[in-house]
């Protein structure tokens, strides 16, 4: 194999595997498939297969219906190997004769990619109707070696199967040879085809069949000048048959060779009879197979009609899907006024609790005997109270309540900003959307959410949010922190009611004092959060400042120690519903979205790109230079 070919065979093989799982990546996108587009069946049945061998040529006999294909090929093959008859007979499937011993060496099935392949054992075999692509072989020793040479379905025919079938064989030839007749030179399928044909490259052999000689001597170049302009073929040679049917069904048929142009002085025999298959035999095998393949990466180059118009299509449908999932997410971004706070009482009693947890010795037993003393006291007046009352409902159980009203706003809100989006645009998000809006689909959702949101332990995060903040304040600030904790146990010896300072609030005269507005402040500091709910991303946004502000004098300290606790127990109680929304609204979708916006920066991209350049420059420098 030549170096050119080598080359060009890793770079074809780098672009079509790495467009193959572009367009798995890009499927949300909605593009029209990679299979079917013209340059895309060159790329798969031409050149992943055969730029990985030069030694051998495909010459597939080709035509309309009823002009004697089977007959030319016939005579290649040297036998009847296909039904013929006076009738047309249809062949529906193409039928390959191979030198022997090349299916040892060669993979046919790579060669012919988009058929299946069976052993070829009876002429009407070809005949058969069946959906399947079936394309049927055998070894012929009359046929010259590394040349393998098709019959094929009528380019013309009223079934479309036939087309798809003629069009792979198209792609995958390297030799066309054209059967024309006065009746079939001028169709307009038979010229789209071969118009195909000559964008490709090929080499193309034109035999008109079934002329009534010598009447049609002076109309043959008529016809032929209309076929060339029409398609724009230019024939390697060209070859007249007479309309002798006893000849044909014997295989003696006459061929005889016309220079072409018409009027050109190359010199030829125009009187003896010429045999296809030694001619055939004679063709400049490595010269055709690279100007074939050339021909073909030509196509998929092309900036009109191949890969690079692929790619601006893949491009624009990513900026089209990126600029519609920003809008997603600018648009789903809630803000949740009105989530209730923790109550003070609930944080003040945690963060007592905690304390205690860190008393050890005396005053650990004071604390201990003020809690039992104050415990009794109070115990006749909280039995009375509840007798005229009622039991009063647990703190944490009217906090769930709260925020489960907090919940059905969102979940209102989110529904009707999705809904808003499927209706008035966003055409690239409209089928995710109504997925996600279809059916039961708010209902199934509520019903999960007060499950889930029921069997969360608020206690446990309440007491999770206190431990992590007092750890971090203990870590962040130990001389301050070694401070407090001294006045708190020293506070033991004097404790009227509770503890004192830093997040006690309410320990002994000065914290009493300071408490009510500490606590106050705080909860009026938790104005909003802000979720995200495309990103699953969760932050407080009011109050900081003044918090912040106050925090470096008196009170203000314990005012932004207090309102972090608020923050971080909200923030992380809104967090779970934006999960929740996220995995149970949105789904993939914000994956999927990420995924689609990074497809043009992907490796996959980029190795396309540079495949194609290097496909570019092997073809700009094959232009000037003869294949090796």
């Amino acid at each position: 194999m030549s170096q050119s070919f080598e080359t060009c065979a890793l770079a074809v093989d780098r672009l079509y595997y790495a467009l193959v799982e572009l367009q798995s990546r890009a499927e949300l996108l909605r593009l029209e498939p990679l299979e079917g587009r013209e340059w895309f069946e060159l790329l798969r049945q031409k050149l992943v297969p055969q730029l990985k061998d030069d030694a051998f040529l495909v010459v597939a006999v080709v035509g309309g219906t009823n002009i004697g294909k089977s007959v030319i090929f016939n005579h290649l093959a040297g036998t009847r190997a296909s039904a013929t008859s006076p009738l047309a007979t249809g062949t529906k499937h193409p039928v390959c004769l191979v030198p022997p011993g090349f299916e040892a060496t060669h993979d046919l099935e790579s060669i012919f990619e988009s058929f299946k392949l069976y052993s070829w054992n009876d002429s009407d075999e070809a005949l058969t109707e069946a959906d399947e692509h079936m394309l049927f072989w055998r070894e012929s020793t009359t046929t010259p070696p590394e040349l393998l040479v098709l019959d094929t379905p009528d380019v013309d025919s009223d079934a479309p199967m036939n087309w798809v079938r003629a069009d792979a064989i198209r792609r995958s030839a390297d030799v066309l040879l054209a059967v024309l007749t006065q009746q079939k030179y001028n169709d307009a399928a038979v010229k789209d085809f071969f118009r195909k044909a000559a964008e490709e490259d090929k080499a193309v052999i034109v035999v008109f069949n079934q002329c009534l000689l010598p009447e049609d001597e002076e109309y043959w170049p008529i016809w032929l000048r209309t076929f060339t302009a029409e398609t724009g073929v230019a024939p390697e040679a060209v070859y007249i048959a007479p309309n002798d049917r006893r000849a044909a069904e014997e295989n003696r048929l006459t061929f005889l060779e016309r220079p072409w142009p018409a009027d050109s002085d190359h010199a030829i025999d125009t009187e003896s009879p010429r045999s296809l298959t030694d001619d055939l035999a004679k063709l400049r095998f490595h010269e055709i197979k690279f100007r074939t393949l050339r021909g073909s990466l030509k196509h998929i180059l092309r900036d009109d009609r191949g890969v690079p118009l692929w790619l601006r299509e893949l491009t624009a449908r990513c900026d089209e899907f990126s600029n519609a999932a920003a809008r997603l997410s600018s648009e789903s971004v809630a803000k949740i006024r009105d989530w209730p706070p923790i109550g003070n009482d609930l944080l003040v009693a945690e963060v007592r609790r905690w304390w205690k947890s860190q008393q050890q010795g005396w005053a650990r037993k004071v604390n201990g005997f003020y809690d039992t003393v104050g415990g009794a006291v109070i115990a006749p007046f909280r039995f009375a109270r509840n007798k005229i009352a009622g039991e009063p409902e647990d703190p944490l159980e009217q906090y769930r309540e709260r925020e489960w009203s907090a919940v059905l706003r969102t979940v209102d809100e989110v529904y009707e900003k999705l809904e808003f989006m499927a209706e008035s645009g966003a055409e690239m998000l409209k089928p995710r959307l109504q997925e996600v809006l279809s059916g039961k689909s708010r209902v199934d959702l509520l019903e999960k959410l007060r499950r889930e949101h029921g069997e969360v332990d608020l206690e446990q995060e309440l007491e999770q949010v206190v431990d992590a903040e007092m750890r971090a304040f203990e870590s962040g600030s130990p001389d301050l922190y070694r401070f407090y904790k001294q006045i708190h146990t020293l506070s033991a010896a004097v404790r009227p009611v509770a503890s004192v300072v830093f997040f006690t609030l309410g320990a002994g005269p000065a914290g009493e004092a300071v408490a009510p507005f500490v606590a106050d402040a705080a909860s009026q500091a938790i104005a909003h959060v802000v979720a995200d709910f495309a990103g699953g991303t969760v932050a407080a946004v009011a109050g900081e400042k003044a918090v912040t502000e106050a925090a470096g004098h008196g009170s203000g300290f314990l005012q932004a120690k207090f309102q972090r606790l608020q923050t971080t127990f909200v923030s992380q109680r809104v967090n779970w519903l934006v999960e929740r929304l996220k995995a149970d609204l949105l789904g993939s979708m914000p994956d999927e979205f990420e995924l689609i916006a990074a497809i043009p920066r992907s490796d996959e991209f980029n190795t396309v790109k540079n495949a194609l350049c290097e496909l570019a420059a092997a073809v700009e420098e094959s232009q000037t230079a003869p294949a090796s």
